[in-house]
């Protein structure tokens, strides 16, 4: 799939400004949301869960893209047959492998994020997809590196990757604004941001939300 079908060139224009994380590891992020829980409606829905992650607001054309392909994987990975075409936002075959494999492992850690954030329990077989994930997410290469094994290497990383989501989705769904992470947060009250700078210490988050802040080499 080229970069053009798969939207990669999309993502990289609507996003060229925002460099909080990249377009791999958001689209991971949110595919781990969307499978447990509906699009959300709104776009106002995003911006508050981004703030309480502490990000910036993309602006208002990234955003839509961001809801946009939300509604879409949601709605693709609600159908059993559907969810099988799911495919993580990474660059094609023409990109330097080192590009791909890193692409990959921000996009497992993003989802892990997204998926962490909607406080699911999983099953013993679920754990033990999430500790392979885990594995892909911490792949340490540089850029002069030859990656172990390859394209062949890659290529089964990445359709391990790509299943994931699809073995995880047939689950009843749940409200964005219901997850822990922003549940009972009014329209006056202080982000996690804004508490921190005051020297408060905000609410309890996943774990798994580290993830997301820390710096992978890209």
């Amino acid at each position: 799939m080229n970069d053009d079908i798969s939207g990669w060139n999309d993502w990289e224009k609507a996003f060229s400004d925002w460099s909080d994380v990249t377009i791999s590891e958001l689209h991971g992020l949110m595919t781990g949301l969307m499978t447990v829980c509906h699009a959300p409606a709104k776009i106002e829905e995003w911006e508050q869960l981004l703030t309480e992650l502490s990000f910036s607001i993309p602006n208002e054309a990234a955003l839509t893209l961001l809801a946009e392909e939300a509604e879409d994987t949601s709605f693709q990975l609600k159908d059993k047959d559907d969810a099988y075409q799911y495919s993580p936002l990474v660059p094609d075959d023409e990109h330097d492998l080192y590009e791909r494999v890193m692409a990959l492992k921000q996009w497992a850690n993003g989802f892990m994020t997204g998926f962490g954030v909607t406080d699911c329990t999983l099953t013993a077989e679920e754990n033990v997809i999430f500790s392979d994930l885990a594995k892909i997410g911490s792949i340490r290469i540089d850029p002069d590196d030859e990656f172990e094994g390859g394209e062949e290497s890659y290529l089964y990383l990445y359709e391990f990757a790509r299943m994931v989501p699809v073995s995880l989705a047939i689950r009843p769904r749940k409200s964005m604004m219901s997850l822990p992470l922003i549940a009972g947060l009014s329209i006056n009250a202080k982000t996690a941001k804004e508490l921190e700078q005051e020297g408060v210490k905000p609410k309890p988050i996943p774990p798994v939300i580290d993830i997301m802040n820390q710096n992978n080499p890209s």
